[in-house]
């Protein structure tokens, strides 16, 4: 492998035989080197193969800002993330994750805190994705020393829940809030405090991330079926009463209407729940 740009000491670009450029990092790698010249191999600690043009571009002008160390720490979250959660994340986690946590740092040793305002609704909807972030906290004290405050692991998972989406922060924000808003219509309708262990609480709010979703981004589930909607209307005549609320409160908010497809089947998932089934 020949170089084809040096970032800096640790870091540097080569061309793989399809002539596309991968970002190789490793400790001295780069040491008295210029493009042009042979890689020690030897020193490959990490190859990271982005295949977006856009988040490669963007990737590569953080590696002249952010620590070597940062960048594998990063990493070890992001792989993190793909075991415990198994799932496939959008590729813009390294440079969005890696670009938080680098600002983080700085910001916890000048001492300024920034307080999350969703932690109590991140706590509730992405357990999973809030358990990687503490992970993550975990890993950053103990191979930097440095504590940041629980706040930063709502931030971690909220990136995470970005890749997951593939969705832009803002949208993350507010599929968020509209999914707890929606929880809350359903525990004061019913006038009962929901059991968030239960397996039918996990579907519903699954349903719920994917149902806001598509909300924001303008995406209607509607077959075209009625049989659904007429059959669940008749069944479970207060889960659907409750969803008329909903309905009601997204039409007003959102100034969106729901289809009798989506209505079908928030009524399905809302009467399980509450049913404790």
């Amino acid at each position: 492998m020949k170089i084809a740009k040096v970032f800096n000491n640790n870091v540097i670009s080569v061309l793989d035989n399809q002539n596309k450029e991968l970002v190789v990092m490793g400790r001295g790698l780069a040491f008295q080197k210029k493009a042009g010249d042979m890689v020690d191999e030897s020193k490959v600690e990490k190859i990271f193969k982005l295949d977006s043009k856009d988040v490669s571009e963007k990737f590569k002008t953080l590696l002249y800002e952010v620590p070597m160390e940062y960048m594998e720490i990063c990493e070890e979250i992001i792989n993190l993330a793909k075991v415990r959660l198994g799932k496939n994340l959008n590729e813009s986690i390294y440079v969005s994750l890696t670009d938080h946590i680098n600002f983080a740092i700085e910001r916890h040793k000048k001492g300024i805190t920034i307080s999350n305002a969703l932690l109590w609704e991140i706590k509730r909807i992405y357990r999973e994705e809030l358990a990687v972030g503490l992970e993550a906290l975990n890993l950053i004290q103990n191979k930097l020393g440095i504590s940041l405050p629980e706040d930063e692991a709502g931030f971690i998972a909220m990136h995470v829940v970005n890749a997951e989406l593939n969705e832009e922060m803002p949208n993350v924000v507010n599929i968020t809030k509209l999914t707890q808003d929606i929880l809350n219509i359903v525990k004061y309708h019913f006038k009962i405090e929901i059991d968030e262990e239960s397996l039918n609480y996990y579907r519903f709010l699954t349903h719920l991330k994917f149902f806001a979703q598509r909300l924001f981004s303008e995406t209607n589930l509607d077959s075209q079926d009625d049989f659904l909607y007429e059959m669940v209307k008749e069944k479970h005549i207060a889960a659907f009463a409750c969803v008329m609320k909903i309905k009601e409160y997204i039409e007003k908010t959102h100034k969106h209407t729901l289809t009798k497809e989506e209505m079908g089947y928030l009524t399905i998932h809302i009467a399980r729940v509450v049913n404790r089934n």
